[in-house]
Parts: structure tokens; C-alpha cells; sequence
């Protein structure tokens, strides 16, 4: 027979562990919805899209490579690298001495770059066949990252971050160009990003509206955190 004893201890230890569940149901969803929120499907399509005539100017893209610190002789990172639009333009912007990694989770897209790398010789361009969550880039390697209209793609977006930073030098910046949305529409909300990246690690740098009239599209810089 149980004593009256017993049964007060018992209920405090459940009452202990229910408060303890209670208190850390919020952090776990919190996380779940950080790291498992709804993404847009990788495009797999016809890759030329991407060089639609004007795109330059509509995105401003030199501007971009200004403010990201694009310059001759750095190494930079466009990590969702698609047809390599804007690989080509960095590749040409740090010319010779600097180097381009082209990062893609998509075979086809590594292909493509290769071949648009050789017809186009530019011989420092180098293809990596990236993770969901890890871009496999060199450590110590990189002075600016962009993901182009990539970033509602990315699966782990916050595991991705995590470890792009050992591949950055010191006073490196990553660019994100997207657009506003619920994140299986093409786009994710500029929040979501701020967010995600501050849970990885880093902090934001500036933010800027000129990447579409519409005011839809965002581009944030962020550096890592010291």
C-alpha cells in the first residue's frame, strides 16, 4: 500500500516534469518553424530564362556587386548559382586574380556553368555541387556571398548559414537578394530572413529596396557576428 507520503512525491515529480515539457514545447516550435518552413521547389527548368535582356539593369546588379565589395583580385560565392548569371558578371568584375565559386544543389545547373565558363573563358569560375544545408565551399576562402532569388529555396536556411561561415574571411559579406512572399510562392518574407540569419550567427549590415520598382524584392547584407 502506498503512503500518503508516496503519493505527494509522486505527484510533485509529474507536475516537475509537465512544467519542464511546458516549458520547452515553445522553444521546440520555434525551432521547427525556423528550420522547416515552407520553401519554394528548386527550379529545374530551362536555365536560359535567366538571362532575360534587361535583367541588368533591373536588378542593378552592379550597384549590387558595389555594396557587397566586389572588387578585382576577391573571391567571391553565388550560392544558388542557376544558369550562372551572375557568376559570369562577378567572374568578369575580379578578373584573373580573383576566383568565383559557383554553388548549386542541381547537377544540371553545375553543367551548364562549366560549359558557359569554357565558352565564355572564364577560367576563374570553379562549380561546386553543394548540400541543402551546406554549400562545401573551402574554409577561409570567401570575401562576398549573394544568393540571387535563391534563399526561399533553401531547405535548412539557417544550417546553411551556419556553415557557410567557416569558408568566410574575416569582414566577409552575404548578400540576399529575394522577394516578399510565404515561401512556397518564390518568395520569403524579408522577417523570416532577418531572423533565420540572426539565429545563424550573423547580423545585419543594411537593407535596400532598388532591386525592383515595385518595392517587392529586398536585398540584405549581414556580416557574421564578432
Amino acid at each position: 500500500m502506498i503512503s500518503r507520503k508516496h503519493v505527494s512525491v509522486l505527484i510533485a515529480s509529474a507536475c516537475c516534469l509537465v512544467a519542464q515539457g511546458a516549458a520547452q514545447a515553445p522553444a521546440t516550435a520555434q525551432k521547427q518553424s525556423t528550420e522547416h518552413r515552407k520553401t519554394s521547389e528548386p527550379y529545374t527548368g530551362d536555365l536560359s530564362i535567366f538571362d532575360s535582356p534587361g535583367r541588368d539593369q533591373r536588378l542593378q546588379i552592379n550597384r549590387v556587386m558595389d555594396i557587397l565589395g566586389i572588387t578585382s583580385g576577391k573571391t567571391v560565392a553565388d550560392i544558388g548559382a542557376g544558369s550562372g548569371w551572375f557568376t559570369v558578371r562577378a567572374a568578369r568584375r575580379v578578373g584573373e586574380n580573383g576566383a568565383i565559386y559557383a554553388v548549386d544543389i542541381n547537377p544540371e545547373s553545375i553543367r551548364y556553368i562549366d560549359h558557359r565558363a569554357q565558352k565564355e573563358k572564364l577560367h576563374n569560375v570553379k562549380t561546386i555541387l553543394g548540400k541543402e544545408d551546406d554549400p562545401l565551399l573551402p574554409a577561409g576562402a570567401v570575401d562576398s556571398v549573394l544568393l540571387l532569388k535563391t534563399y526561399h529555396e533553401v531547405a535548412e536556411p539557417v544550417r546553411l548559414l551556419q556553415n557557410l561561415r567557416a569558408s568566410l574571411r574575416a569582414g566577409a559579406k552575404v548578400g540576399i537578394i529575394d522577394r516578399n512572399g510565404n515561401g512556397e510562392d518564390h518568395g520569403v518574407g524579408r522577417d523570416v530572413v532577418l531572423r533565420e540569419a540572426e539565429q545563424a550567427g550573423y547580423r545585419l549590415l543594411d537593407q535596400y529596396d532598388f532591386v525592383k520598382g515595385d518595392k517587392m524584392d529586398y536585398f540584405l547584407v549581414f556580416t557574421v557576428k564578432q
